[in-house]
């Protein structure tokens, strides 16, 4: 019987270790997020290390048909976006399933790497997708600190 209580505190571990991120929804037009995950980020603002992947997971519902959809990331400072470069922008290659079906949800994963040149600082994380039509599929902000 000492499993099923070590099993439960397991279970609740996890639970708290994948809770969905506070965001800001910055224009979502063409559909409509679910939650936002980034991993690891146990605390907002998100630390992120320099020379350090996170991973990236927005779940949402379309609302339009879309042959595809194309990621643009920026780093927001002063209000002014900066574009971060992700090593693959195709949302069709980062989970999703193309064509894009109206009344769909979707997951879309992604990775954000931090580059060991970026200056620390804190800012913005600004993560749009678009689709074929470049009207917005989910916008999302967080704030982060990039650190050594």
């Amino acid at each position: 019987m000492v499993l099923c209580p070590l099993a439960l505190l397991l279970a609740l571990g996890a639970t708290a270790l994948a809770e969905p991120l506070r965001f800001v929804d910055c224009g979502s037009k063409d559909g409509s997020i679910q939650e936002v995950n980034v991993s690891p980020c146990p605390t907002q603002p998100c630390l992120l290390h320099k020379g350090t992947s996170y991973s990236i997971n927005v779940t949402f519902a379309s609302k339009i048909e879309s042959q595809g959809s194309k990621a643009k990331v920026y780093g927001e400072m002063l209000h002014v976006d900066i574009p971060f470069p992700i090593p693959e922008p195709d949302g069709c290659k980062s989970g999703i399933q193309c064509p894009i079906q109206k009344g769909h949800s979707y997951s879309y994963l992604n990775k954000l790497p931090v580059k060991s040149e970026y200056p620390s600082i804190k800012l913005i994380v600004k993560w749009e997708l678009v689709d074929d039509q470049d009207q917005m599929l989910f916008c999302w902000k967080i704030p982060v600190q990039i650190t050594s």
